[in-house]
C-alpha cells in the first residue's frame, strides 16, 4: 500500500471580520471668541497710542527731556533715527509737514505699522492666522534704505533730510 489514505480534515478559516467604519476627521477646535483673538493687536495698538500719547505731551523739540544721539553728540552724524523724537511729537499733534522734516523714514515706519497693523485687525477678526516672514533679501534692503537714509541726509544735496 503505497498511497496514503489518511483522512485529512480542513477546517474552514473563519470570515474576515468586517473593517470598522472609517473614523471621522478630527474636528477643528472652535475659533477663539472675538475679544480674544482682537487681544494682541489691541494690546499693541495700545502701546503704540500710549507711546504717542507721551512723545506728544512731552516736546522733544525742548531740551532735557530726552537723551541726546550718542552717535550725533559724539560725531555731528546724524543715525537713521535722528528726529524719530520729533517726527512722532509731529504725528501726535497732527503737523505731517513738520513729521516729514523731522524723520522721513519714520514717518514711512509709521504708514508701514498702519497697515500691518491694520491687516492683522481683519486677520485675526476673521481667525486667520498671521504670518510675516522676510527673506534675508528683505532685511538687507530694509538695511540698504536705512544707510542711504543715513548718507544721504548728512551731505549737503540731502540736507532736506536732516532733522
Amino acid at each position: 500500500m503505497s498511497g496514503d489514505n489518511r483522512r485529512v480534515d480542513t477546517v474552514p478559516s473563519p470570515a474576515p471580520a468586517p473593517s470598522p467604519p472609517p473614523s471621522p476627521a478630527p474636528a477643528r477646535p472652535a475659533p477663539a471668541p472675538l475679544a480674544r483673538r482682537l487681544a494682541a493687536p489691541a494690546a499693541a495698538m495700545a502701546g503704540v497710542l500710549a507711546a504717542f500719547t507721551y512723545v506728544g505731551t512731552v516736546d522733544p523739540n525742548e531740551p532735557g527731556h530726552y537723551p541726546v544721539c550718542p552717535l550725533l553728540q559724539l560725531t555731528g552724524i546724524y543715525c537713521p533715527g535722528c528726529g524719530g523724537l520729533r517726527s512722532a511729537h509731529a504725528v501726535a499733534t497732527g503737523d505731517l509737514a513738520a513729521a516729514f522734516g523731522a524723520n522721513a523714514m519714520a514717518v514711512v515706519g509709521y504708514g508701514v505699522f498702519a497697515v500691518l497693523w491694520a491687516v492683522w485687525v481683519v486677520r485675526a477678526g476673521r481667525g486667520i492666522p498671521v504670518r510675516i516672514t522676510l527673506k534675508p533679501v528683505h532685511w538687507w534692503a530694509i538695511g540698504a534704505v536705512a544707510a542711504v537714509f543715513s548718507v544721504v541726509r548728512n551731505l549737503p544735496f540731502g540736507s532736506a533730510l536732516a532733522p
